[in-house]
């Protein structure tokens, strides 16, 4: 029997997230300008066909679940890759975070530009309401940010890390995740996230901060047949 992290899309779409995604009560997305990420509640042929209805009226989609990703009908795979699925099982690995800003409405254009150019996984213009975000600047710049995003009682995915280029290697990321991480656990929620399984740099940063991998995932993107 999956449990609610193999199919974490779901129980985030159609519990505590509805209100931010559009749908039936057997498949469901994100509103087109949070993200692209949707779910079937099984791998029925009445949720895929729900699902197929989704995606043919409102464009491309991402899926993201343990095992083989079933296509609804009228679907095509546009990409797959491989992915982690990590949980956080200590906070005793945290750092400091420092002085971090929040982010909010009024970032939104400058984090949308710095999700697309550093591509830390699905970002739209309105993402950052999906829960707390944070960031750093250097000399009025958006040099980092990281935040949450899907959510479910018990649960709440940490996401959107990513650095500008021109401030690597200063340990924005690792400060601005262990403010995330902190949030979540304070709230009583178990911290989760996912990385591309070829993205060796960031499972290995996700490791030093207390993160373990829990499951293999497959992430894949459709497009209307």
């Amino acid at each position: 029997m999956m449990q609610p992290l193999d199919r974490p899309i779901w129980p985030a779409l159609s519990t505590l997230q509805r209100a931010h995604s559009i749908g039936t009560d057997r498949a469901r997305r994100y509103l087109p300008d949070i993200g692209p990420l949707s779910a079937a509640a099984d791998d029925g042929p009445d949720s895929l066909a729900d699902l197929g209805a989704v995606l043919s009226a409102t464009g491309g989609l991402g899926m993201l679940q343990v095992g083989a990703v079933p296509l609804p009908p009228g679907a095509q795979v546009k990409h797959s890759a491989p992915a982690v699925q990590m949980v956080a099982e200590t906070t005793g690995r945290l750092v400091e975070p420092g002085d971090l800003l929040p982010l909010g409405a009024a970032d939104a254009a400058e984090m949308l530009a710095l999700a697309e150019l550093t591509k830390p996984g699905p970002f739209g213009s309105r993402t950052y309401e999906l829960g707390s975000f944070y960031g750093i600047r250097i000399d009025g710049r958006l040099a980092a940010m990281a935040g949450e995003r899907m959510r479910f009682v018990g649960h709440t995915e940490a996401s959107g890390v990513c650095t500008h280029p021109d401030f690597r290697g200063r340990g924005f990321a690792a400060r601005l995740l262990s403010r995330v991480v902190r949030d979540i656990v304070a709230r009583g929620d178990r911290a989760f996230l996912h990385a591309y399984a070829t993205n060796a740099t960031a499972i290995r940063l996700y490791e030093q901060l207390g993160f373990s991998i829990r499951a293999e995932m497959t992430a894949v993107w459709l497009i209307p047949a």
